[in-house]
This record gives C-alpha cells, structure tokens and sequence, in this order.
C-alpha cells in the first residue's frame, strides 16, 4: 500500500487565523499576507482551511465559526467540531494563531450568550489555546464603528470578558486594535513580526 502523503510535511512554522464569521478575518489576512485569500459576501462562505504556503512557512484560515446564512444549525456545529479538531491535531505545529473579533459588537454578544447561562464560542476558542499553550493574539477588528472617547472602554471591556485584567493596554503584546477595511493592520503586523524575531526567524519578514 503507497503510504499517505503529507501535504504539509516540512512546515516548521504555522500561523492559524481563526474566528467568527463576518469578522474580517479573510479580510485581515489578504491585509497582512499581501496574498488574495477566499472573502466571502455572506457569513458562513468559508467552509474549510484556507492555506498558503511560503518554504516551511504555512499560513491557515480556518472557517468562520457561529451564524452562517443559509447554513443549518448542525452543520455550523460540525464546522465548529472540526475547527477545534484541526486546532488540537495541530497545536504543535501553530507557533502563532491569530483570534479576530468584531470589537463593535463583542460585548453585546457575549451579554446575549451569558443571558443563556453559555459561553461564546469566541472565549472558547480563546481558551483552547491558552490551554494548549499556543501563542495567541487578539485581533481586535473594526475599530472604526467605536467612538474614539468609547475604544479604550470597549477594549478594557474585551479583556476582561478574556480573563485578562483591565486596563488593556498592559495586554498590548497579545491585543491589536486593527480596522481591516481601511488597512490599519500595524498593530497585528508589528505583534506578529515581533514573534518571528523571537523565534529567530526574520526571515519570514518578507511574508507579512
């Protein structure tokens, strides 16, 4: 019997994209990437992995999880069933995910899933990696629907729904305030860029 080929032997270094639908996530990616990835019109449009790959580099976008428009409420459980698989299958191998919110409607989601006494899927993607001892970054996506005098609230506010201890800003090497929509990605690009130096791997600078 030929044996199984693996596709992505020789990776060394992943960098996971992952969170709800419509977020932007798609969008954040052909942002940083400078790379035309999958943008869905409708959420849900993205029902697998999406990779690319440079040398032993592979950049991952998984699907967006919760509300798909036109999906049924099963198969949105299966894509969530098969996001946490692919995260626990390959947790080794992830040397940096990337979990984007939408910071406009975050806290309002979170309060709509608390008063059902259930978690958000986001925290519990959230956590998933901490549990895994992933390095995690907090993609904090469209900052431009927050009012300036609102946005360090409303981020003290994402930290604290995260388990991590407000003010924000003391979170600041795992928090990117970005808006996709106008380009504004500096704060996720520097983030990122920061971990490949640690890691000792500059060169794939060139990349992001």
């Amino acid at each position: 019997m030929a044996k199984k080929v693996d596709e992505f032997e020789g990776v060394n270094f992943e960098v996971l994209f992952t969170g709800r639908s419509n977020v932007g996530k798609s969008s954040i990616m052909r942002e940083i990437t400078g790379k035309k990835v999958k943008v869905g019109k409708r959420p849900g449009v993205t029902l697998k992995p999406t990779h690319i790959r440079n040398s032993d580099l592979l950049i991952t976008d998984l699907p967006g999880f919760g509300f798909m428009s036109g999906v049924k409420d099963h198969k949105q459980d299966l894509v969530k069933d098969e996001i946490v698989r692919y995260i626990e299958q390959n947790a080794e191998r992830i040397s940096i995910a990337v979990l984007v919110i939408d910071g406009a409607v975050f806290l309002d989601l979170v309060k709509r899933w608390e008063g059902r006494n259930e978690i958000p899927v986001d925290i519990e993607i959230f956590e998933l990696f901490r549990e895994l001892d992933v390095d995690i970054i907090l993609a904090v996506n469209k900052t431009d629907k927050i009012e300036d005098s609102e946005l360090n609230n409303t981020l003290d506010g994402i930290c604290d729904k995260l388990n991590m201890l407000p003010p924000w800003r003391q979170w600041i090497n795992i928090v990117a305030p970005v808006c996709a929509k106008k380009g504004d990605i500096k704060s996720l690009k520097s983030l990122i860029r920061q971990r490949l130096h640690d890691a000792k791997r500059d060169d794939l600078f060139k990349y992001f």
